[in-house]
């Protein structure tokens, strides 16, 4: 089972400074991400099927994949990485 720290720098293309801690990140990553978005990222972090994510999240396979886009982006953006590293 990989953390959330391991699965958020699976996405992020370039990181300069390390994560903050696994609470303040999750404090962070609450704020930053849409309630989906940070269901989506745990449900990554804790191995769970597309499958079922996707019957959790009420999302169909072109939402999936919209949603999946739009928060790996989002973990790109600068704002977002400065407030994730320490």
């Amino acid at each position: 089972m990989s953390t959330l720290n391991e699965e958020i720098e699976k996405h992020i293309k370039k990181l300069v400074y390390p994560l903050k801690n696994p609470e303040e990140l999750l404090e962070v990553l609450k704020v930053k991400l849409t309630k989906k978005e940070f269901k989506l990222l745990r449900s990554w972090a804790d191995e769970v099927p597309q499958s079922e994510i996707q019957t959790e999240l009420n999302l169909d396979e072109k939402r999936y994949g919209e949603l999946s886009t739009k928060l790996i982006k989002k973990l790109n953006q600068e704002k977002i990485k400065q407030a994730m590293c320490i």
